[in-house]
């Protein structure tokens, strides 16, 4: 089996699918890979490192694509390069399928059996695969690491000759695995923070990292069984504001973190509750990319609004590009390790497979994931462009 690994079609995009450690790795249980010349360039990977691994570098981007049994990357791949792929091929990246119609369905009709790395289940033994999570954890990391870098004052407290200055005043919202991350950084440089989730069961964690957790009764709310947080009503949203305003009033930095799988983020705070925060305090919306958390966000931008910065930058995991790929990298090559036939020296693709079963979109020609496949087929969904 001859695996393909395929430079970014985003020119943004810093971060690479498979690092040389993880390259090694495979071609020590057999794998023949290639991978396209200049693949790890942006984190400054040479294709001499990744010769040194046991890879081949190609030059040539369509051939190596057309000639893969199973392709690697990170983001989703251009529709010509779908067409390109042959049938029985296995790609493996993320591919936001719920909000990617026209994409799963040209998978389906290549006959490419496509993984989508962001429904890998969320259970013990997939922990190593979790892409969502790792990636998570860096972009919160670089949330609070951004927003440090805006604020005119430093984050912890100082007893000095000049005085004693207080430390600084952070709010999180959502303590899944970025809000949690951005508790611990926040929390290691020195500020008081505080935190809300829906989740009531999240409250230990909070607590664990030094943090106060912040209680709001909502009523019934709890979680998904891949872990998340339950969409909220329009009524639940609005009590939530009224407390959430308190708090960012009295912040000095704000994270929201908020997003619900394959749907727009949940809009928390709203304009007039930005303008009602403290001159020279800043905001970050992790959830821009999905529609954003606060009302005033733009995707790509730092504004300001009534003195208060908000920011809006997409792809927080890539603003540390290096450590995100090598982690991302551990992912894939986990995922592709657990389902290695060293014997047949090959993937095992087994749709009934229960880990498989939930991230295997197409496979044989049709859309084979049943809840993804109900939302395609749903009149309310857009149906695929015409070429």
């Amino acid at each position: 089996m001859q695996i393909f690994v395929a430079r970014e079609s985003n020119s943004q995009e810093k971060r690479v699918a498979v690092v040389p450690a993880t390259v090694a790795k495979l071609v020590k249980s057999g794998a023949e890979i290639k991978i396209e010349a200049g693949l790890g360039r942006s984190i400054y990977f040479s294709d001499e490192d990744y010769a040194e691994a046991g890879a081949t570098v190609v030059a040539d981007r369509i051939a190596g694509l057309a000639a893969a049994d199973l392709v690697l990357r990170l983001g989703k791949p251009a529709s010509i390069e779908i067409a390109g792929l042959k049938s029985g091929c296995i790609h493996i990246s993320y591919l936001d399928p719920f909000n990617e119609p026209e994409l799963i369905r040209q998978f389906a009709k290549a006959g490419v059996s496509a993984l989508c790395m962001e429904m890998i289940p969320r259970s013990t033994i997939c922990q190593r695969m979790d892409a969502l999570s790792s990636q998570a954890n860096i972009a919160g990391y670089v949330a609070v690491m951004l927003g440090a870098t805006r604020l005119n004052r430093i984050f912890p407290m100082m007893s000095t000759p000049s005085g004693t200055i207080p430390p600084a005043k952070v709010f999180i919202i959502g303590a899944g695995v970025a809000g949690l991350q951005a508790i611990a950084t926040a929390r290691r440089l020195g500020a008081v923070v505080e935190a809300f989730d829906t989740r009531p069961a999240v409250e230990e964690q909070v607590k664990s990292l030094g943090a106060k957790f912040v209680k709001v009764d909502l009523g019934e709310t709890g979680q998904t069984a891949q872990g998340y947080a339950k969409e909220l009503t329009a009524e639940q949203l609005e009590k939530q504001r009224e407390v959430m305003a308190d708090h960012c009033a009295q912040a000095d930095l704000v994270v929201t973190t908020a997003q619900v799988f394959g749907r727009k983020a949940p809009r928390i705070l709203t304009t007039a509750m930005v303008e009602k925060m403290k001159p020279g305090s800043v905001v970050v919306d992790m959830a821009i990319e999905s529609g954003g958390n606060v009302e005033c966000s733009r995707l790509g931008e730092e504004i300001v609004v009534n003195d208060v910065k908000v920011l809006g930058f997409g792809n927080l995991a890539g603003y540390s590009a290096r450590t995100a790929s090598e982690m991302y990298s551990n992912n894939i090559g986990n995922l592709v390790e657990h389902f290695w036939d060293k014997t047949g020296k090959s993937f095992k693709l087994d749709p009934a497979n229960d880990i498989l079963k939930e991230c295997l979109v197409t496979h044989g020609g049709v859309i084979c994931h049943e809840r993804l496949r109900n939302f395609l087929e749903s009149p309310t969904t857009p149906p695929a462009k015409t070429p």
